[in-house]
């Protein structure tokens, strides 16, 4: 991780010649993610985010975003609405921490306290680095599950590379300040941001007692233990997070403003 962030602070800085404006701002609002125990909510939020991030805008149309973003997901098929889900009665929380760069367009030439308009909708596309640990609750307790290797896999890492994009709305409310709303959806390179993705392994190939009791929990709601290398998941390669927020910031107008 930190090569990733060394590449994403040259590649941010190499305009500052450029740049006219500078731009700091908060985040706060709510996560949630699409996988194999949401395969078909895609707003569907079960946990709260928030973030800071600083940004330069080259003119009233474009800016690059430093971004950094933590957010918690969560979803638990005992929940569910379908019964197959309740019968499989997994679940997890994962807490995601997300490094990203983002470029960022304006539909209408937007500079607070110097431009046109005090409002625009915007689109934002970019890359960025996600740590990921996902974790199941088991009998009071709070437990790890990348490293019990529930599905017989070999340990996944503990970051991934994500695609950031989004859309959203910003408004001039004070002079130099924003307040903005956005919906950003995160394709993460992953499948395993929930633990799970493939098939029910075989017992005896799993490392412990704990690996076994999570890898398996139809047995707690009743149901049979599911057969060696039936379906677990939904067999679709990536997971997706997304975050829905509001920002407040401020921006830095210097005197050879481009309006």
């Amino acid at each position: 991780m930190p090569k990733f962030v060394v590449l994403l602070f040259f590649l941010f800085v190499s305009y500052q010649l450029q740049a006219q404006t500078w731009e700091v701002g908060g985040a706060l609002g709510g996560a949630g993610y699409i996988g194999d125990l949401n395969p078909n909510n895609p707003v569907k939020i079960s946990g709260i985010s928030g973030g800071v991030y600083v940004a330069r805008n080259f003119d009233g149309y474009f800016s690059a975003k430093l971004n950094f973003i933590y957010g918690k997901i969560s979803a638990d098929d005992s929940k569910s609405s379908n019964q197959q889900f309740r019968d499989r009665n997994l679940s997890f929380n994962d807490p995601l921490k997300e490094l990203s760069l983002i470029g960022e367009f304006n539909f209408m030439n937007y500079i607070p306290d110097a431009g046109p308009h005090k409002y625009t909708p915007y689109i934002y596309t970019g890359i960025g680095l996600t740590a990921y640990a996902p974790r199941a609750d088991y009998m009071g307790k709070s437990y790890g599950l990348r490293q019990l290797r529930t599905e017989g896999e070999p340990t996944y890492g503990k970051t991934t590379i994500v695609i950031p994009y989004g859309i959203g709305l910003k408004y001039n409310f004070n002079t130099k300040w924003t307040v903005a709303g956005d919906l950003g959806y995160r394709y993460a390179m992953t499948d395993y941001l929930d633990d799970v993705s493939g098939k029910y392994a075989d017992p005896a190939q799993l490392p412990n007692d704990y690996s076994r009791a999570l890898a398996d929990r139809s047995g707690e709601v009743g149901k049979p233990k599911n057969a060696i290398g039936s379906q677990r998941g939904d067999f679709k390669p990536r997971d997706t997070y997304f975050f829905l927020g509001f920002t407040i910031s401020y921006t830095f107008v210097t005197q050879r403003c481009y309006y």
